[in-house]
């Protein structure tokens, strides 16, 4: 089956079969969270990005293998409601934002800067801090040296338009900088958006319309 990146709440997962990685998307709660779970083909260890919701779904999805990691990628509520209830399952351990951990009611094993590796078997990704939707959003690269770079970009990037910074002018200038220069201006058109809600895009179908994004001031 082809990959969409198209779930929904109560759907199946889809899943995107890299070489080395195999990515699961799920859909779970009232928000319409997406959880990826990524597994390194070479060693079968599993990491969780963002328990957001709806433990036995997410705990179903990761199976008796458990997971070795949970990052989640901010602080908001919705991105880590069934974090506790996962990590007591698995003993995973759980990475989050320096700037954005103490938001985060389960204590962080690992605090992420910019720039940090985090890795999952053998398959390293890179995170990168986005300030503006919460001051340590942390933004996920993996490079992949078989094909195009894919990103997990919580809630920093969407289709069409960056995350949510509630109308505060200096929050949206700093997330789209930060957008443009540790995303758009480093990894290609071909590269793989993964966001915290909805489906995915490509940054060649957004990067058109950053202008506008600017122009508008959301």
């Amino acid at each position: 089956m082809t990959y969409s990146g198209r779930v929904t709440v109560g759907g199946p997962a889809d899943v995107h079969e890299l070489k080395d990685l195999m990515i699961t998307k799920v859909a779970v709660g009232p928000m319409e969270n997406n959880a990826y779970l990524l597994r390194c083909r070479a060693t079968d260890e599993q990491l969780l990005i963002d328990a957001a919701n709806d433990a036995g779904t997410l705990l179903g999805m990761i199976g008796d293998d458990g997971i070795a990691s949970v990052v989640t990628t901010h602080r908001h509520g919705d991105h880590w409601q069934a974090l506790a209830e996962v990590v007591a399952a698995t003993g995973a351990r759980v990475h989050a934002g320096r700037y954005d951990a103490e938001g985060i009611p389960v204590p962080a094993d690992v605090l992420v800067d910019d720039g940090d590796v985090i890795r999952v078997g053998q398959v390293e990704l890179t995170a990168r801090r986005l300030v503006g939707h919460t001051p340590g959003s942390i933004a996920l690269v993996y490079d992949d040296p078989h094909g195009h770079p894919h990103v997990f970009t919580g809630d920093c990037l969407f289709p069409g338009g960056v995350g949510n910074t509630h109308k505060d002018a200096e929050a949206f200038a700093s997330l789209l900088h930060d957008v443009e220069t540790k995303i758009f201006d480093v990894l290609p058109d071909e590269t793989w958006v993964y966001p915290g809600h909805g489906n995915d895009t490509t940054l060649g179908a957004e990067r058109p319309h950053l202008p506008e994004w600017r122009a508008r001031g959301w």
